[in-house]
């Protein structure tokens, strides 16, 4: 009976509620040539160096940084279809915040809540896609920073957490960055003299010693050294920066980062109302988290798995003396076979709503697919073989690969840093028909047709004159043809 203590029972159906919440329909526009890509690495046993998808890019170095996520991507797919995705990645994306529940203090009721705010905070990038992947190795490294203040022997395990890491995606980059402020906020803690600070000489040189052996084993990777520099090309790039969702600053007149706004907003209320003094550290690594999320959407999910222990502890500390916190701290009754029964109802009602919940998004997988790309406008072009070179719209060209690759190459796709910034800069300006060279694309790649949706301004040009007819019209894409002449 004593899994079915209240405590336990409101951990088990947070985990379940995680899981719920991250188990949704696979319609990220990259995941598409990442499945393609995991596919041929394992048929070819070989990573890929050249580009193989565009005729704009083919045969251009490409540092596939995600080599690793791709294969376990398509290895889920092969083995458990759609529902398999949507299960993996449903518990990586729970785990990691599991995890971050787990470095809150106290009980876990308030720890819970905040956790939940975390988790909706960061919803919206979650997905099948290997950031969540990053996400749940951040999470665990966070774990491991913060337990080796009483145990710096668990430091020796980052090296292998980062072997992995950078073969998995780029963001070990983050790794190593979380490693540094905790280095730094340990000395600030010392140096400002925080009562209680558990720096040693000892954690101090493993730290240091830890981060050196994890930036040596970074080129330990099909790329080497090319890996040093990714991350930072990636930061640099002002079309990313530009043109990509993610990575804009959050918008807080949509609804889905009110979240974001509502966890910064009570951090900073709680910094100044709880009696809990913040540490030098937690400033440090709460100001660069803050910073980095209202920058970019994309890193909304590290500031929170940064936030919730912190704001956890200021509100436990907030609510020290007051009615609520001591019926918190209430002794826990007696389990009764009322109350067991009672338990027992709610995780069996929420493992039956949970399996539902998988089986319903798996089952809609095809009608979430045609929803957000253009499947019929593929098989056109795909049944007619629609005269190439293509041009696409950015979004869809993953969709592209998986679907028409080898038969077609892509004018672009979601490997924006393949593309380069020129080159993004020349696709805006052909789309929204800026100025007078919107038309170069057409003269030097020679498009043939073009696959974009309806209300594209280039769309609407063309249509307009007499050398380019529609082949293939729906509400989300046309296909266009020049004429033969």
């Amino acid at each position: 009976m004593e899994f079915l203590q209240t405590r336990r029972v409101f951990v088990a159906i947070l985990a379940l509620g995680l899981f719920t919440m991250a188990a949704r329909s696979v319609t990220d526009p990259d995941v598409w040539w990442h499945l393609r890509t995991g596919e041929l690495i394992i048929q070819t046993h070989s990573v890929f160096h050249t580009d193989p998808y565009s005729f704009t890019r083919f045969g251009q170095p490409w540092v596939d940084h995600e080599w690793l996520s791709q294969v376990f991507i398509f290895s889920l797919y092969r083995l458990a279809g759609w529902g398999g995705l949507i299960v993996g990645f449903g518990a990586v994306i729970a785990a990691a915040f599991l995890v971050a529940f787990s470095r809150c203090p106290g009980r876990p009721y308030v720890a819970g809540v905040i956790t939940l705010l975390g988790a909706f905070a960061s919803a919206p990038s979650w997905g099948v896609r290997p950031q969540m992947l990053t996400l749940l190795l951040a999470s665990v490294l966070l774990l491991i920073l913060e337990r080796s203040f009483e145990r710096p022997k668990l430091l020796w395990w980052t090296p292998a957490l980062m072997l992995f890491w950078v073969n998995v995606h780029a963001g070990y980059a983050l790794g190593i960055a979380l490693m540094a402020l905790f280095f730094v906020g340990d000395a600030l803690d010392v140096a400002f003299g925080f009562k209680g600070a558990p720096a040693t000489a000892t954690r101090f040189r493993t730290l240091g010693l830890a981060i050196l052996v994890c930036w040596a084993v970074v080129p330990l990777n099909p790329y080497g050294v090319m890996m040093y520099a990714y991350p930072l090309q990636t930061i640099r790039s002002r079309a990313m920066q530009g043109y990509i969702g993610e990575w804009f600053s959050p918008d807080f007149h949509q609804s889905m980062y009110l979240p974001t706004l509502a966890m910064i907003l009570a951090t900073v209320a709680l910094a100044a109302l709880s009696p809990r003094r913040l540490r030098p550290r937690d400033i440090l690594l709460l100001s660069v988290a803050t910073y980095a999320a209202l920058r970019s959407v994309r890193h909304i999910p590290i500031y929170a798995l940064i936030a919730i222990p912190i704001l956890s502890t200021m509100v436990l500390a907030w609510l020290h003396d007051s009615p609520i916190a001591k019926r918190i701290k209430s002794k826990q009754s007696s389990l009764t076979p009322a109350k067991a029964l009672l338990n027992a109802v709610l995780m069996v009602g929420f493992l039956v709503f949970l399996g539902m919940r998988v089986r319903y998004v798996a089952h809609r997988q095809a009608e979430s697919e045609a929803k957000e790309f253009p499947a019929a406008a593929l098989s056109y072009i795909a049944t007619h073989r629609t005269t190439a070179p293509v041009l696409n719209h950015y979004n869809w060209g993953g969709y592209f690969i998986w679907k028409l690759y080898p038969e077609y190459r892509v004018y672009i796709d979601g490997r924006a840093d393949l593309y380069g910034d020129a080159f993004m800069d020349e696709m805006a300006t052909t789309y929204y028909l800026k100025g007078d060279s919107w038309r170069r694309p057409f003269e030097r790649w020679g498009i043939r047709t073009v696959l974009l949706p309806p209300d594209a301004p280039l769309v609407i040009a063309l249509r307009a004159l007499p050398d380019w007819e529609t082949m293939y019209s729906d509400h989300q894409a046309v296909v266009l043809t020049k004429k033969a002449r």
